[in-house]
């Protein structure tokens, strides 16, 4: 057998996790490089190849290199505060007072920024074939936020979305897009790139992400005088100056060398990851034929990375559950089935899947602020059915079957 299950037990020996990095020998080789020559610091030549790797692969001019997406992402949302609204006064943020625009179902990283530099997230819902922001409910944002410039989307799971319908509307309000495609790295649409729609751009090389660094991320722009004032503020905004000397609020946001080099190492499997992700959200399409659930959508034009594979249950089948803040219930009835009840019986396997992305709307920390949506909350629908499966590319056919066989029980 070409897996460790243990029949008596009706588990797997080792974990099977959602996603997790593979590693391929590459990666020692350039941390060795910056080891040998003793760039262990925040230089070195790891990072300028990422650099003109990422920024060659993700189709734009300039990228620089990060300790993390988030960092990239506070980047992005201060330096388009400033463009938009000038530069603020220290201890101000850039967007103080300012109204934006966020995805609402996503990883709350996206968006925090915005409250870093003083502004004030309104979420757009979700649209419910391409599981990205609603182009329609965004449309409605602006009518009733005319003034409002700036807007953050977030590619999810590895899927672009309608970012280009996205893309337009902004800029026909005058809108700055930030592009969050921290899930999407190797995804297009209609052949370009997910991080070059944004006029600014976010990727990330997180432990769990399609390549990895263990952690790191890159911002990307076309503009040189950008990535030249990223790079400044991401290394405390030093002058350049014979002393220390600094005339604005810096960050320590720069990417290690030695991370650099796992990162170096990784772009070469970019697309063999890819291909692998492809195929386990296939095995999950083909094998679940039948019953009533359906996995992330694919919109026209877009090739996704297939990063995380998720699927949502069909409304006539969800048992009846509820939920907290921090607890659920659910009640087991004969041919239906709920998330949590899917996610119990991957987890008794000793395997990992989790909840879709609770909207920003319904956290606690931000459901005091304003939601838009069309006719009805699309975001709540799909967390309130939907559920992330295991997605590691080191997971095999005859495991990825278990969960399968596990899922189809549930509705027993």
């Amino acid at each position: 057998m070409s897996y460790d299950f243990n029949k008596k037990t009706q588990k797997f020996k080792n974990k099977i996790w959602i996603a997790t990095p593979t590693m391929h020998g590459e990666e020692i080789k350039y941390i060795n490089l910056a080891y040998d020559s003793n760039w262990m610091s925040t230089v070195g030549e790891n990072i300028n190849e990422v650099e003109r790797i990422a920024a060659q692969k993700s189709e734009m001019k300039y990228a620089v290199a990060l300790c993390n997406c988030t960092s990239a992402l506070h980047l992005c949302i201060k330096s388009a505060g400033e463009d938009l609204y000038g530069v603020p006064e220290i201890g101000h943020g850039s967007l103080e007072g300012k109204r934006v625009f966020c995805s609402d179902m996503t990883f709350c990283a996206t968006l925090n920024p915005v409250v870093y530099e003083g502004g004030t997230p309104i979420f757009i819902d979700t649209d419910y074939y391409s599981w990205g922001m609603d182009p329609n409910a965004l449309e409605k944002a602006f009518s009733l936020y005319p003034d409002v410039k700036l807007v953050v989307y977030a590619e999810l799971y590895g899927f672009p979305g309608k970012i280009d319908l996205i893309k337009d509307i902004c800029h026909k309000h005058g809108a700055v897009l930030i592009e969050d495609a921290a899930e999407a790295m190797g995804a297009t649409l209609n052949g370009k790139q997910c991080g070059s729609f944004g006029d600014y751009s976010a990727i990330s090389y997180n432990g769990n992400k399609i390549i990895t660094g263990s952690s790191g991320g890159c911002l990307l722009t076309n503009s040189k005088d950008t990535a030249d004032k990223i790079r400044k503020w991401s290394t405390q905004s030093r002058d350049n100056a014979p002393w220390y000397q600094h005339t604005e609020v810096g960050f320590n946001y720069r990417m290690s060398n030695v991370i650099a080099g796992v990162i170096r190492g990784q772009y070469g499997y970019l697309e063999e990851h890819i291909s692998l992700k492809k195929k386990i959200y296939d095995r999950y399409c083909e094998k679940l034929k039948g019953y009533p659930v359906s996995l992330n959508p694919i919109t026209s034009g877009t090739e996704p990375n297939y990063w995380l594979s998720a699927l949502i249950i069909d409304k006539d089948y969800m048992c009846k559950q509820s939920r907290t803040d921090s607890t659920y219930e659910y009640v087991p009835e004969k041919g239906k089935t709920c998330p949590m009840e899917i996610l119990e019986a991957i987890y008794s396997l000793n395997a990992e899947g989790r909840p879709i992305w609770k909207p920003m709307h319904l956290q606690p920390i931000y459901q005091n602020n304003e939601f838009v949506f069309m006719e009805t909350d699309i975001g709540a629908d799909i967390f309130e059915r939907g559920c992330c499966l295991p997605s590691d590319i080191k997971m095999t056919e005859a495991e990825q079957d278990i969960i399968i066989d596990t899922i189809k029980s549930c509705f027993d």
